[in-house]
């Protein structure tokens, strides 16, 4: 298991700014303290600003909070909500977050054009903004721009995408499998060879353990994460489409997935079907791309992506169809137990959640639902107060007409039949996310459903 301890080469410690301290600034930034440089952290949120400088990590993520009492200790790591303590460092990452417009499918870019803005003013000579967050391609040019007219002695901008996964945070931005740098007008000019340089001091740590390294101009740095996100979208939307076949077949798609995953030209990876993908970036980037694309008079070029998009809709509609099937054609007074309620396992974050999204439909189909999850409980509460929640799964199914599995975290796969059989009304179980035996629970006496697999 990772440790989320790097040995850290003997490197020159640089100070730096991380502006944006939610899921990916706080990541970061105590990431980069604990490569032994020293970080101040910024963000216009006084609550999240207080649980960090105390050492408390303000979102479920593995290892965080060790790293934050760890990198805290040394002095080299610290928050505060004053943007001019920017002044000085000789890095400043913008982390901030690029939802997804109300009523549209672009990008809101206004909190990083705001980050940008209140930065410049504290920008000083050699000095380089470092964009992270995820960006519409032409964005990093235009605030170039914008930096380059109004700090002209600074380095000026170089864009650095994320790669992070929630639940490998922390290991991911620690020992990243690669590193891209979009820096003005490509590797070979003048301006990009000095923002490589300051980039490659920052990250010297994994560029010595032979991280790869990509150095490109602007626009492909932007294109890269929204392009691997499309891709991963497409590939989970795609096994879902088959499931949807092998449902009118009474086929099995685990089967079929281990069949063509076999082949090296595709793989198994992210060929799990099942509920689909939720969270805060590729339901919201691939749309955005699409918008993108579309500003760019390239409408034709990613149609694909709503179809993508629609197949990962169909599959929260089709489990809410399964559930009012197995309860005999009606969910009206329904006991239904949800387990899970995160958009995936060892997160918090129930942003576009599946799960949620799904344990919300029931309940407006006339459900009793009852819902538990280990980490994600209180920002559920807080998104639908309308149905009733349990600390544990016991508390959950007492009394069930149906348990739906719809979070895929270990203890809800590791659970045996018989623990569970005395407390449901009903032994009928929905696996949203094919993460158990079906086998193992037909014999126990339980009725097991599952996406694109094969009902007896």
């Amino acid at each position: 298991m990772f440790s989320h301890r790097v040995r850290v080469a003997t490197v020159r410690s640089m100070r730096m700014t991380v502006i944006g301290c939610g899921y990916l600034g706080a990541v970061h930034a105590a990431c980069m303290a604990e490569l032994g440089h020293e970080v101040i952290g910024i963000d216009v949120d006084p609550e999240k600003i207080a649980a960090l400088q105390a050492a408390r990590a303000p979102f479920y993520e593995p290892g965080l909070p060790e790293l934050l009492e760890r990198t805290m200790a040394t002095g080299r790591l610290r928050f505060t909500t004053d943007i001019a303590e920017a002044a000085g460092s000789a890095v400043h990452f913008v982390c901030v977050g690029t939802p997804q417009k109300k009523g549209e499918f672009a990008a809101d870019m206004k909190y990083v054009d705001a980050a940008v803005d209140a930065l410049i003013p504290h920008l000083g000579a050699g000095e380089l903004v470092v964009g992270k967050s995820t960006v519409p391609v032409g964005t990093a040019a235009r605030l170039a721009s914008r930096i380059a007219d109004r700090a002209p002695d600074t380095e000026g901008l170089a864009w650095n995408p994320e790669f992070l996964r929630e639940g490998h945070a922390v290991e991911d931005t620690l020992t990243p499998d690669r590193l891209v740098y979009g820096v003005d007008g490509g590797a070979d000019t003048a301006e990009g060879k000095r923002a490589k340089a300051l980039l490659d001091e920052v990250y010297a740590t994994p560029l010595k353990r032979g991280t790869p390294l990509i150095v490109t101009d602007y626009q492909t740095a932007e294109l890269v994460k929204v392009a691997a996100n499309s891709f991963l979208a497409t590939k989970i939307s795609f096994i879902n489409a088959m499931a949807e076949l092998c449902e009118k077949v009474n086929a099995d798609i685990t089967q079929l997935a281990d069949a063509i995953g076999h082949d090296d030209r595709i793989g198994r990876k992210f060929l799990n079907a099942g509920l689909g993908f939720g969270g805060g970036c590729l339901p919201k980037d691939i749309r955005a791309f699409m918008a993108r694309a579309g500003e760019l008079g390239a409408d034709q070029t990613l149609t694909f992506l709503r179809e993508v998009d629609s197949i990962n809709m169909r599959r929260r509609i089709r489990m809410v169809d399964l559930a009012r099937e197995v309860c005999d054609g009606s969910l009206i007074g329904r006991r239904v137990a949800v387990l899970g309620a995160a958009f995936k396992p060892l997160s918090d974050d129930i942003r576009d959640s599946p799960a949620l999204n799904v344990a919300a439909q029931i309940r407006l189909q006339g459900g009793d639902v009852v819902l538990t999850d280990p980490a994600a409980l209180d920002n559920a509460r807080k998104a639908v107060p309308d149905i009733s929640y349990a600390e544990t799964v016991e508390d959950a199914v007492r009394g069930a007409d149906v348990v739906l599995l719809l979070t895929e975290w270990k203890e809800y796969r590791d659970l045996e039949p018989a623990t569970i059989s005395g407390l449901v009304k009903n032994k009928r179980i929905l696996d949203g996310r094919n993460a158990l035996d079906p086998a193992r629970w037909r014999a126990a006496g339980w009725t097991y459903r599952a996406l694109g697999r094969p009902r007896a």
